[in-house]
């Protein structure tokens, strides 16, 4: 049974109504106070946190980890479930930090949307650029929400030509400000002919809303006052012309993205954004995969690794693998075929997330996110499967781009480094390479502030005292090609050769030379930057 409109098959209930998707911004756009609106209007939370909290005010539910707590950054992906309206939201936030983008790339093959999150000030800013990148590499749609707006913020057309020049995407208003800064009394819902007139006495609560009829209705005079009410006249008419109108189709190919305004830390504008993924946002979508695709209306259950979080809870020395459903209707205490190792697994304990709150999953579908404990077993890009030999593909690792060595404070405690870093390597938060010459491990990252990351994490989940120094070595490449090249390559270069923690070869270099040296001398090899996470 096919919907004629999209020619895809129509899906049972339970997975159509479940919109998984993945907000990126900047760091500082209001991101993680935007999640927090979310679960409170879902009814996860009571209280909203904030994020640098204030003597009582709460801490957010979604940073888990100390370091986010005191640096108010969220360092790794959280996944949360919550239900609003008919729809069931999965919701994974990912780190704004340009450190810690590596694992934001992962997670956005995890989702089937992306909420783009931007400063009302500060419009389009590099990260965003950045992850807007990848959205589009996989025709993610995208849906807009500018924050900010009771604060000094720019033009309305202004933010939107940003958007529509950088980004090359087409932008419709969903609503439109009224006022910016102290003068920002709500928003004009173009899709509805609603007025929502935000609280600023109660941050939590609910934005009033007004029925109206049309632009020309008396009522607006009475909330709205008649200088912002001329310009919003006049700005809306000119929207109506110049701008593109709201096609849905467009926005589910990644063509075009609706934009709502609002100010998150007041609550306002965010159930306009949410009711706007629930209307405008995709169902679970097709999955790629090898040797063919994975359609989330199949009965047979199947569903990939996209993140492993060690040590959620410093008590118990787990890791959770967080699982993406592809397809089907999965119970709990099935018995699912782990594809790289051939072996059966059953899954007695999933979990669901609430932010760091996890209850036991005792069913999951096709585009929900479940969180399995597992003592390294499951790895990134891993997929389970009722039997049938399919691997997800398209999960990347990107080589690191800073190498340092690392050693324990103590000496007497390097086997405990060791399973330390293993775990890090599995959890992809470090690539962890053990030279073939010489004691010790280099540990590589993507960003500086990993290195300050992992150091705390050592100390505090394995109480080991680490050490990281400068290394000679700039840049990783992982090497293949024909097996008695490579034996010969790593024979003439051993001062040079590492292995990852899957034990696969890698190629440390100092300088660009290093690379183009290989490159003459051994034209069979290949060099390459980024490893597809196998399963």
């Amino acid at each position: 049974m096919l919907d004629t409109a999209t020619n895809q098959p129509v899906l049972p209930p339970e997975i159509a109504r479940r919109r998984t998707f993945a907000i990126i911004s900047h760091p500082d756009a209001g991101k993680t106070t935007l999640t927090e609106k979310f679960l409170l209007y879902g009814g996860a939370i009571q209280m909203a946190g904030q994020v640098r909290a204030k003597g009582e005010a709460r801490r957010t539910r979604s940073d888990f980890m100390q370091m986010e707590k005191d640096r108010g950054i969220s360092v790794s992906a959280s996944a949360m479930s919550f239900d609003y309206d008919q729809f069931r939201f999965n919701l994974v936030d990912t780190p704004g930090h340009s450190d810690f983008s590596e694992d934001t790339y992962r997670t956005l093959t995890a989702v089937d949307a992306a909420v783009m999150v931007i400063d009302g000030a500060k419009g389009v800013e590099s990260q965003t650029q950045k992850l807007f990148e990848v959205c589009r590499l996989r025709d993610l749609p995208i849906l807009t929400f500018c924050n900010k707006m009771d604060r000094e913020s720019r033009d309305t057309f202004e933010i939107i030509d940003e958007i529509q020049e950088m980004l090359a995407i087409d932008v419709t208003p969903a609503a439109w400000p009224i006022g910016v800064g102290r003068d920002f009394i709500g928003c004009y819902d173009m899709l509805r002919d609603r007025l929502e007139l935000m609280d600023r006495a109660d941050r939590n609560k609910v934005a009033e809303s007004i029925e109206i009829n049309g632009l020309d209705d008396p009522k607006l005079a009475e909330h709205v006052p008649e200088h912002l009410l001329d310009k919003l006249l006049e700005e809306v008419e000119m929207a109506r012309e110049l701008l593109p109108k709201l096609d849905p189709q467009a926005v589910l190919e990644g063509h075009m993205t609706p934009i709502w305004f609002g100010s998150a830390i007041n609550s306002f504008g965010v159930k306009e954004l949410m009711e706007g993924i629930g209307a405008y946002g995709p169902q679970p979508q097709v999955q790629s995969a090898e040797p063919r695709q994975i359609a989330p209306e199949e009965k047979k259950v199947a569903g990939f690794v996209f993140k492993v979080q060690a040590n959620m809870d410093p008590k118990h020395r787990d890791r959770v693998a967080f699982v993406r459903m592809a397809s089907g209707h999965f119970k709990r205490g099935m018995k699912l075929t782990h594809v790289r190792s051939k072996k059966p697994m059953a899954i007695s304990n999933p979990v669901l997330f609430l932010a760091s709150d996890r209850e036991l999953a005792e069913e999951a579908w096709a585009g929900d996110i479940i969180g399995i404990p597992n003592h390294g077993q499951l790895r990134i890009g891993d997929t389970l499967t009722e039997g049938e030999a399919i691997r997800v593909t398209g999960i990347p690792s990107f080589a690191p781009e800073l190498l340092q060595t690392v050693r324990a404070g103590d000496p007497m405690k390097a086997k405990h480094l060791e399973k330390a870093l293993m775990q890090f390597a599995e959890e992809g938060a470090a690539k962890v390479f053990k030279p073939s010459i010489g004691s010790g491990f280099i540990v590589g990252v993507v960003g500086q502030l990993q290195f300050e990351v992992l150091a705390s994490r050592i100390e505090m989940e394995y109480g080991l005292p680490v050490r990281f120094e400068a290394s000679q070595f700039t840049s990783a490449r992982w090497v293949s090609g024909d097996k008695a090249e490579i034996d010969k390559f790593v024979n003439a270069n051993k001062q040079h050769i590492a292995n990852d923690h899957d034990g696969d070869i890698v190629y440390l270099t100092r300088l660009q030379w290093d690379i183009d040296r290989v490159v003459r001398d051994y034209p069979d090899l290949k060099l390459t930057a980024t490893k597809e996470m196998m399963s």
